[in-house]
């Protein structure tokens, strides 16, 4: 790490140095206005020169200036025009007009390690302009990719700003090693594991989080192998490149102010029932179950009873534990840049309150790129991310001790929240709320820095060498409190809990590109790289209880103390290359190749080899598609290529392993606490792809589609070994997984006259998931999911009711084995958590000033088992344990009754089973998930206060949910694991947002 840090030393004071330098200009000011086919002035166009750096962009007024000579040809290009190439020639000014471009074909794609035309592309890649996701007010990107990219899965595991994400790219592809994609920022590879160690009952915090949004350019997501396998051993689930934003050569400083602030509230709760209702239901329980009316329950007090049903009162607890939350935003950014040097300096404040209280989120963040050309051959620059995010948390899942959403939702309605002498009621093993609301005392604190350092270095003409320096480095810390009105804390006399982690990745690679023209139709590219990765984490945690009073609350008062400490690493080298070469831009042909060797595995199987190979065919390019008019585009591509996984398994995984800690009698004592596997090896995932790409009447409307399959072998399991070997698993390659999916992805220019315009995108994907292969069955937690040979993947493994028994109320269930008894035979898989489909749904409306976009998102046919019903529908087998829902009003009551729900009782199979069928609820739904509204004031009336550009909007997200689902929104999940989905158990629902907000560019 020293070694680390003196080299970064190193190189920030000669580029300090160099920094101050000036280069002798060549060439002259050459200046110009970029306008639309409608003379308007068209700011933010690039304007560069061809085959170099150097390049600037336009004014608010569309105006450039740049140093040119003679024979360098100008280039200029915008997100919805056609790039337009200009010989400069003699002249010093040059006026430049752009044709519109609906599908965006010239755009320029961000890839691995590189840029490509996205006309070009061989790979299958979906690129994301941050500014159409921006608005949306959650904590962090990777949210606000939702259903934006098809055959792209994202969803909040709670309604808790910061908290976990599920994000898949082309389905699951591993069990125990990690699904989430790679995430590069600016070239750094960064951690999107959660540090948390301090239980929040199976959910954990976003690293991505740390990542402020709004310094964000674009987000690439590549998806097939010839896109990601350049990526190699980190590519089996995907890669998402992140660039951030930076200056402009040549152009005038800007200032750039977003604002925003709003609320955030919860949609439709649970409906539990009222006080009496509870009541009547348990009495009706106690008499079908042929106990003595006169013992009741619910029974006059004077008998000993609590009191009839019609004398209970109902105690509304989910009204005092969500609020409605602040959201408040606040961005500054100034960039641009002279000749030789760009900036671009970014500053931002988040704070987003939760609507279940207690929880909060703040961020703030420090942002700072930097490039700069020494000589016309060489460039050095950096880029950097400084933040810091708080946290205030709370329990929210599975777990009864200081889970403030469970008191609040399985508290039984009817019971008091004081006891008859003032003190606090607690029920059921439950903290009181109140208690809980102002007593919670749980906080983290992230600080990251994200940073890369470059060199680059032209050698001749085509050929550059380029060296970067990256470090991902996140400190993580913890806290927690339970007093003595807690259960946790009152056990224990109070309970405090600190943990640090710190978590540190370093990267340094080299590569170098060499790109050339062979005559008019022959181009080549090739690229060659290594790269050396570090990573560190270490973690401390103390404990102490038994302290003199709740005003003393570090760890250092209480009298019993506890600590542990631990330090992890892994290494990971690399060497790979790609080739790349077209034919009068009709034919394309892309491989590539990456070796990596990563210490996690055995010594005999530690490399992997990772190739792969593209075509793609510009079919309009040829002589008989070039007089059909209508058709603008036309190309179809393939891949295959093989990719591999190793992040999520222990650092350790192939090694015998001796632990500290078996002391006895106060010595020291060591024992084997794992069994090496020399022959553990890289998780291999074969994919291939078939892609068409179709454009229609000047590219109004574009079309892509894309077939994929992906296979993936030797699974990193921990497969469980006999009680006599003494070890409870081993870490072996042991499983296979199949995945197969559809992609569609349409954009539309629906209307463009007379200063109005209308925009579609849609997009809608299938995936189909299945284990090929896998020795023994795998319950995931919870025990209602099941990993097993020939089954989808998140199977749930329930008991199936068939029906109620019109005659006797009593549920009726499967016989699988038809012994005449209900028995763990006769479990059966029952649907899965991954959806049928899913995709996005976007409308953009502009004129004149006014713009609205309007986006929905959808998924469909996945399942969602609610664990909050067979808590609540528990037919009067938890009497005071539990609330009731209403859905428990429907159960069957007398002879002839057609319902779902069986008659009341604590015996028999009708409410002893678990888990069942009934509780496995369709989870599809259709959400409208933002509507952004805004109006940009006219310039002619800006100039006149010297403001470039004013916009004001109204945004509004999740306001609208259709769904079956009898929970208050199917898109949650109790737990960050990655084995268990579509699990709803105390799981706080996605709150609605509105924002005004203000856009603002001097």
């Amino acid at each position: 790490m020293q070694k680390i840090l003196y080299t970064w030393a190193v190189w920030l004071l000669t580029y300090g140095c160099l920094l101050a330098q000036t280069t002798a200009s060549q060439g002259r000011i050459l200046s110009g206005i970029v306008r639309t086919e409608n003379g308007e002035p068209l700011p933010g166009a690039n304007v560069v020169l061809k085959n170099q750096t150097k390049g600037t962009s336009t004014d608010a007024d569309g105006r450039y200036t740049i140093n040119a000579g003679s024979g360098d040809v100008l280039v200029v290009s915008a997100i919805g025009y056609q790039t337009t190439d200009l010989a400069v020639g003699n002249q010093s000014t040059l006026d430049v007009q752009l044709k519109e471009s609906a599908s965006q074909l010239n755009e320029v794609v961000v890839v691995g390690y590189g840029t490509q035309d996205r006309k070009n592309l061989v790979g299958s890649v979906t690129q994301i302009n941050a500014d159409e996701v921006k608005n949306r007010p959650v904590a962090s990107f990777d949210q606000q990719l939702q259903g934006r990219a098809a055959g792209v899965q994202v969803g909040a595991n709670t309604g808790v700003p910061g908290d976990g994400i599920y994000f898949r790219i082309r389905g699951s592809t591993s069990i125990n090693a990690s699904n989430d994609p790679l995430y590069v920022v600016d070239g750094v590879f960064v951690n999107n594991q959660s540090l948390q160690k301090i239980t929040t009952q199976g959910q954990a915090n976003n690293p991505l989080a740390d990542i402020n949004p709004a310094d964000i350019e674009s987000i690439s997501i590549l998806k097939d192998a010839e896109a990601t396998a350049i990526y190699g051993a980190r590519a089996a689930n995907g890669v998402v490149v992140i660039t951030t934003k930076r200056g402009a050569y040549n152009a005038k400083t800007k200032v750039t102010l977003n604002a925003a602030v709003g609320q955030a509230w919860a949609p439709k709760l649970w409906d539990l029932v009222t006080g009496p209702e509870h009541a009547t239901l348990i009495n009706e329980a106690w008499k079908n179950d042929g106990k003595p009316f006169e013992t009741r329950p619910f029974r006059p007090k004077s008998e000993g009873g609590r009191g009839l049903p019609e004398e209970q009162q109902t105690y509304d607890r989910l009204g005092d534990i969500f609020r409605t939350g602040v959201l408040q935003n606040y961005d500054l950014s100034v960039s641009g840049g002279n000749q030789h040097t760009r900036f671009y300096l970014g500053g931002g404040y988040t704070s987003q309150q939760a609507t279940l209280r207690t929880n909060d989120f703040q961020r703030a963040s420090f942002k700072l790129n930097l490039d700069h050309d020494l000589t016309d051959r060489i460039r050095i620059g950096n880029s950097n991310i400084l933040s810091q995010s708080t946290r205030t948390n709370a329990r929210v899942g599975d777990g009864p001790q200081g889970g403030i959403l469970q008191a609040a939702l399985h508290t039984p309605t009817y019971l008091p929240k004081f006891n008859a002498d003032g003190t606090y009621g607690k029920w059921a093993g439950f903290d009181n709320l109140d208690v809980l609301i102002n007593n919670t005392d749980m906080n983290s604190t992230s600080t990251r820095y994200i940073g890369n350092l470059y060199g680059e270095l032209d050698i001749i003409e085509g050929l550059k060498l380029r060296s970067s320096w990256s470090l991902d480095y996140n400190d993580y810390n913890e806290y927690e409190y339970w007093n003595t009105l807690t259960n946790r804390g009152s056990a224990s006399k109070g309970l405090a809990t600190s943990s640090i982690s710190k978590n540190t990745v370093w990267i340094n690679e080299q590569t170098l590109t060499y790109r050339r023209m062979f005559g008019t139709d022959h181009s080549f590219g090739a690229l060659l790289g290594n790269s050396v990765q570090g990573n560190v984490s270490t973690q401390t945690q103390a404990q102490g209880t038994n302290f003199p009073s709740d005003a003393f609350k570090q760890i250092t008062s209480a009298s019993v103390t506890t600590s542990s400490s631990t330090r992890n690493q892994y290494n990971l080298v690399s060497f790979f290359g790609r080739v790349d070469y077209n034919f009068a831009k009709k034919y394309f042909l892309e491989a590539s190749l990456r070796a990596d060797a990563s210490s996690r595995f055995g010594v005999n199987r530690r490399w992997g080899y990772f190739p792969s190979a593209g075509v793609a065919w510009q079919v309009k390019q040829e002589n008989f598609l070039r007089d059909v008019s209508f058709l603008s585009d036309l190309k179809l591509r393939a891949s295959i290529g093989w990719t591999g996984n190793q992040n999520g398994i222990d650092n350790y995984a192939s090694r015998g392993l001796w632990g500290g800690g078996f002391n006895y009698q106060d010595n020291p004592g060591t024992f084997p606490v794992q069994l090496a596997n020399p022959d553990l090896k890289w998780e291999t995932t074969r994919q291939a792809n078939i892609g068409l790409n179709v454009g229609l009447w000047n590219n109004r409307i574009g079309l892509e589609v894309n077939a994929y399959s992906k296979y993936t072998y030797d699974l990193l399991l921990q497969v469980p070994l006999a009680q006599s070997s003494g070890f409870a698993s081993i870490y072996k390659n042991d499983g296979e997984i199949s995945n197969r999916g559809l992609e569609f992805a349409l954009n539309t220019l629906n209307i463009n006259k007379q200063g109005f315009q209308w925009n579609t995108s849609f997009n809608i994907a299938t995936n189909v998931s299945r284990v090929e292969k896998l020795s023994i069955p795998i319950d995931a937690s919870y025990a209602v999911e099941r990993l097993a040979q020939g089954q989808p993947y998140h199977s749930f493994f329930v008991y199936k009711q068939l029906y109620v028994d019109p005659k006797t109320g009593d549920a009726v269930y499967e016989d699988v084995n038809k012994d005449g008894a209900i028995t763990v035979a006769d479990k059966q898989f029952y649907g899965t958590a991954l959806p049928k489909f899913f995709g996005g749904l976007n409308n953009t409306f502009s004129y004149k000033g006014f713009d609205l976009s309007v986006f929905f998102n959808f998924q469909s046919g996945n399942k969602v088992f609610n664990a909050n019903r067979f808590f609540h529908e528990s037919g009067g087998t938890r009497d005071d344990r539990r609330a009731i829902n209403k859905n428990q009003l429907n159960r069957w009551q007398k002879e002839g009754d057609i319902t779902d729900v069986p008659r009341l009782t604590t015996q028999g199979n009708n409410y002893n089973l678990n888990p069942i069928s009934r509780f496995v609820e369709d989870g599809s739904f259709l959400r409208l998930n933002s509507v952004v509204f805004g109006y940009s004031i006219p310039k002619s009336i800006l100039r006149k206060i010297g403001v470039a550009s004013a916009r004001i909007y109204y945004n509004g997200s999740n306001l609208l949910l259709l769904s079956n689902y009898q929970g208050p929104d199917p898109e949650v999940n109790v737990t960050s694991s990655q084995s268990v989905q579509g699990y709803d158990l105390g799981t706080p629902p996605q709150p609605r947002t509105g924002q005004f907000g203000l856009n603002l560019t001097l």
